[in-house]
């Protein structure tokens, strides 16, 4: 089963980025808006309970994590995606380190911490959708205190498997 671990903002930056998804990110129905720490993992029942217990060990070891907003950038000439940038932070950039680490999971890219609004667009939507928010400005800050390690349906979207609150018992 394929699994993954993200942070989901709070509301008002959920729909902030929705208003864009509905239209531009054809996976908006598949997944609420979300900051990938770990893209798809492969695990089966019994892996999963270990994967469980070493990410409520990891989130122990953090208190809560800043989320900074402050443009939109782009993912071109890699990809058409489009997308609200993270500020880095010590603690998002350790977070994901040590889930790399300690998971042991290969990862594609580097880490960009994001939150997509719009994917697969042409390169003339890229263009129209780019150039628009660009002119925009964006300032959001939150401070998040949990992460979830969500798996994949069959029908493609993700639900949350378990959440874990940072620096706190279960």
């Amino acid at each position: 089963m394929k699994y993954g671990i993200a942070i989901f903002p709070g509301k008002e930056l959920q729909d902030v980025a929705n208003s864009y998804r509905k239209r531009y990110d054809p996976k908006y129905a598949l997944i609420p808006p979300h900051i990938t720490l770990i893209g798809e993992l492969e695990a089966n029942n019994e892996e999963i309970e270990d994967i469980s217990n070493k990410l409520e060990t990891i989130a122990k070891h953090y208190r809560s994590i800043p989320i900074k907003i402050v443009k939109v950038s782009s993912f071109k000439p890699v990809s058409n995606v489009i997308y609200l940038k993270v500020e880095p932070n010590a603690n998002l950039e350790d977070l994901q380190k040590e889930l790399v680490s300690s998971l042991n999971v290969t990862i594609e890219h580097p880490f960009v911490p994001h939150i997509t609004l719009g994917q697969e667009l042409s390169s003339d939507e890229h263009l129209d959708l780019f150039s628009n928010l660009s002119m925009q400005a964006f300032n959001h800050e939150e401070v998040t205190d949990r992460f979830h390690l969500l798996y994949e349906l069959e029908n493609g979207s993700w639900t949350v498997l378990e959440t874990f609150r940072l620096g706190k018992e279960k």
